[in-house]
């Protein structure tokens, strides 16, 4: 049995699930990391314009590049950048724990569980924030996509 089909002319376009490979939701989510570590290490204080524009820059590419890029669904993928944001916070925040206190990292006793504690809760910290940061940025992609998408005439 022979299959006479034409062959097909233009190649499968690969989709991916959130619109991007994840190689580039992870690079975007990377956009906020040095706002993390300037902060963690002091070169920069909350409240300066230095810091809000690192920390609100990045979402606003995450945004840009949602809308351009046409996502299916352009709250998802800007979640899951924040997600993968979140990760990348709780890792820093790790690894520059003792710069960023200065040294005296946050205690509740002597103990190891004492020191231990805040450690873990930072890591919850962290996750919650990216997620919410990437849920914010999300809402406003998917509130863009839906005004400028074209609409479709209703028969």
């Amino acid at each position: 049995m022979t299959d006479n089909a034409p062959p097909n002319p233009t190649p499968a376009v690969r989709r991916h699930p959130l619109g991007l490979p994840v190689l580039a939701l992870v690079g975007l989510a990377a956009l906020g990391v040095p706002r993390v570590i300037l902060h963690d290490l002091h070169i920069i204080e909350e409240g300066q314009p230095a810091a809000w524009i690192l920390a609100l820059a990045p979402v606003a590419v995450w945004i840009t590049v949602a809308v351009a890029k046409k996502v299916p669904r352009p709250f998802v993928t800007v979640l899951m950048i924040g997600v993968f944001f979140g990760v990348m916070l709780v890792i820093t925040h790790q690894l520059l724990w003792n710069f960023a206190f200065d040294g005296s990292p946050p205690s509740l006793g002597d103990s190891g569980a004492g020191l231990l504690i805040p450690r873990i809760a930072a890591v919850f910290s962290g996750l919650v924030t990216g997620t919410l940061i990437g849920a914010v940025g999300g809402l406003i992609a998917w509130g863009i996509h839906a005004v400028i998408r074209p609409k479709t005439p209703r028969v």
